[in-house]
């Protein structure tokens, strides 16, 4: 991956109307391209719109986004939905330590009264603790991380942009102090590298002691440019899983014989430690 580069851009709107249906209407994006690295990453994609091959490194930034968001919201139209910050890039990435775009973001959902949802895989969130905390007293906030493993080593493989999972775990603890819904999203499962009994029931008993609301699983999808640098990595650090990956994705997804032992594991284990599998939940209690 060669050295990362910074580009600002301008955006017509802040907020995009997503068109299928989700718990949430909108998604907020404040960078195109993403620095953790994800070899899973499914909005690699998303790089040839801005006829760029390095979506990891090629990282554009919305420098008028804050002017755009506050006409969104300050329009009377504006009903107050689900506001996802960061659907298909990470908006806690290591450029957000160098332009702060996030506090003006958060004072524009809680001047408006805004909820929304965040995942990161970074604990620079912390920096915006007080904001968050403001804002969870006033509407529903979530805020998620994603964490796939327990072992540092294949982590740092596999996410070499992302802060450690412990730091992820510590931070979910910490925004316990809030009114904020705290999630743990375990995707995507990757088969043989994430996948085993001890890993999954690693991050549930983890997830357990960090008193999240809910733990989110999902299973790993590979289409588009998204598969050719996945199975390039897996070719490059785990040649002995290759071709039995290879066989496990003949499509876009694993077959419904192997998701039905992963989930019948993931269910098992999250039963244990009596997690709740909703996301959904805290948000309808908090906005009824």
């Amino acid at each position: 991956m060669r050295d990362k580069i910074y580009k600002d851009i301008s955006c017509e709107v802040a907020l995009n109307r997503l068109k299928r249906q989700m718990p949430y209407c909108w998604d907020l994006n404040i960078y195109r391209g993403c620095e953790h690295g994800c070899k899973y990453c499914y909005a690699i994609y998303s790089h040839d719109y801005l006829d760029s091959e390095n979506y990891f490194g090629d990282i554009y930034v919305k420098i008028n986004i804050i002017e755009q968001l506050e006409k969104q919201l300050r329009n009377p139209n504006w009903k107050r939905e689900i506001v996802n910050i960061g659907g298909v890039t990470d908006s806690y990435q290591p450029a957000e330590k160098h332009y702060k775009l996030m506090p003006e973001i958060l004072k524009l959902l809680i001047k408006f009264k805004t909820p929304a949802i965040i995942s990161t895989k970074s604990d620079l969130i912390l920096r915006d603790f007080d904001l968050i905390d403001e804002l969870s007293k006033l509407t529903y906030i979530n805020v998620a991380a994603t964490i796939t493993t327990v072992d540092e080593e294949l982590r740092k493989l596999i996410e070499p942009g992302g802060v450690e999972s412990t730091r992820r775990f510590k931070m979910l603890k910490t925004f316990k102090k809030t009114n904020a819904s705290i999630g743990l999203h375990v995707m995507p499962i990757i088969p043989y590298l994430t996948d085993s009994y001890e890993n999954i029931d690693s991050l549930f008993h983890i997830a357990k002691d960090s008193d999240v609301d809910y733990v989110l699983p999902g299973t790993l999808y590979l289409r588009g440019k998204t598969r050719t640098v996945f199975f390039d990595f897996i070719r490059k650090e785990f040649p002995n899983f290759y071709y039995d990956l290879v066989a496990l994705y003949k499509t876009g997804g694993a077959n419904k014989e192997y998701k039905n032992i992963l989930y019948k594991t993931v269910n098992e284990v999250r039963d244990k430690y009596s997690l709740s599998s909703s996301y959904s939940k805290p948000m309808k209690e908090k906005l009824k």
